[in-house]
């Protein structure tokens, strides 16, 4: 795959490619190696929003994903929620972008079709003890510039509701949902458009610097996913880029680890929080907009979210993990089975905005993993968006700790990416 795009790019013939590397690895020559433009790791929807916005401005991408295609990851396992801007820390990264990337996203979204609905959200008190909390929230939005949200008295949420439970709640007009694999082909698509090359199925399992630029380690994802983790983990092609991309999500901070030569005090421990979804089924729907509890530790919340189709769902929940290693999260090798009896931990919690829930009305839906920066008890962490101005290697931008609001924001830290080189 990596010869096939490079060929496509009409850089190196697939057969050239092929026949050097066979011929070094019977005979120790150097590691073919080949230069580009700009190279993005990582197809999800922030990958690709940053390679058409790369591409659009002139530059010739070349996007790499070790899976067989895009948004497999983080992005195709969300709520798809567009998020007004509320929660995060004014002045944050995720503030700043989120409400920029929602305006983005739904002039986006409208001007090409792809199919959303600004169902709004609210966000509920289910005891007068969550009420100050609720107050906190609609301070940090309005500090945020999200200029519609309004307090709602019960009597006014649940006239909205009939089904809800609630002592206080916070209407977000402005919340909606998206049909997320629709907008990340209609990415890649423009991406490609603008002359941006895809190679699917192909690692990158490291690199090193050379005269301040980073060469780039390649290897096939089938190779890789044989690698026995005994002997040295070579590979097949190396890659000589202007500009770095690394949006790789759950693998992004591993990879940095594996860059030799950047230091790594600028590249945190990465902590991974499973996050398991329950569909509502032998119901009617019950609510005609988004429904979120007072945030948890790690999360939003078991929230209500409802996609295109009117189908309910509910979650996600947290659930840290440990012990990833990087091949793991090269290949997203991570489990992301839902097991029926963690309904369990569901149903007390619904119950509290949701009374009416009967018991048996949760199937298992799917999961997600969380790409996180902060770990169990710790406070929450912002997006981290490192330049040269941070690790000193020029052309090397890394994108860390892209969880929620990464999908909403998404747009917006393609533009940010591109003003910070200057494209």
């Amino acid at each position: 795959m990596i010869g096939r795009a490079i060929q496509r790019a009409g850089k190196y013939p697939a057969a050239v490619l092929a026949g050097a590397r066979a011929k070094s690895a019977s005979s120790g020559v150097r590691t073919p190696r080949e230069t580009a433009d700009a190279v993005v790791i990582g197809a999800g929807v922030v990958g690709l929003s940053v390679a058409r916005e790369l591409a659009r401005r002139g530059r010739d991408v070349l996007v790499v994903e070790a899976a067989p295609t895009f948004g497999t990851g983080t992005s195709s396992r969300n709520s798809e929620v567009i998020h007004a801007g509320i929660y995060y820390s004014p002045k944050s990264l995720k503030a700043n972008l989120c409400v920029r990337g929602r305006e983005l996203l739904y002039r986006y979204c409208y001007d090409r079709g792809i199919p959303y609905k600004q169902l709004g959200k609210l966000i509920v008190a289910t005891s007068s003890a969550e009420m100050p909390k609720l107050e906190q929230i609609l301070g940090r939005g309005l500090e945020n510039g999200v200029h519609d949200l309004r307090m709602l008295e019960s009597s006014q949420a649940m006239g909205m509701e009939p089904e809800l439970q609630c002592v206080q709640a916070l209407l977000s007009p402005s919340s909606g949902i998206i049909d997320s694999h629709s907008l990340m082909l209609s990415l890649v698509g423009e991406a490609e458009n603008y002359g941006a090359t895809f190679c699917y199925k192909s690692t990158v399992i490291g690199g090193h610097f050379e005269d301040n630029t980073l060469h780039l380690q390649f290897s096939e994802s089938k190779d890789l996913g044989n690698y026995d983790e005994e002997s040295p983990l070579e590979p097949q092609l190396i890659i000589v880029p202007k500009i770095v991309i690394n949006s790789a999500g759950l693998s992004a901070l591993p990879l940095a680890k594996r860059f030799q030569g950047l230091d790594h005090g600028f590249i945190s421990s990465p902590f991974y929080a499973r996050g398991c979804y329950f569909m509502l089924s032998m119901m009617k729907a019950p609510f005609s907009r988004l429904i979120y509890p007072i945030p948890e530790d790690g999360g939003l919340g078991v929230h209500v979210t409802l996609d295109l189709n009117g189908q309910v769902k509910f979650g996600p929940d947290v659930e840290w993990i440990d012990g990833v290693d990087d091949i793991s999260s090269f290949l997203n090798r991570f489990d992301y089975s839902v097991k029926s009896d963690r309904s369990a931990r569901f149903y007390p919690e619904i119950r509290k905005y949701f009374p009416k829930l009967s018991d048996g009305s949760l199937v298992p839906g799917y999961s997600g993993i969380r790409p996180k920066l902060s770990g169990q008890g710790q406070p929450p962490a912002d997006f981290v968006i490192q330049g040269e101005e941070i690790h000193g290697i020029s052309g090397l931008v890394n994108l860390f700790g892209i969880e929620s609001p990464g999908l909403t924001s998404s747009l917006a830290i393609a533009e940010y990416v591109a003003s910070m080189l200057g494209v």
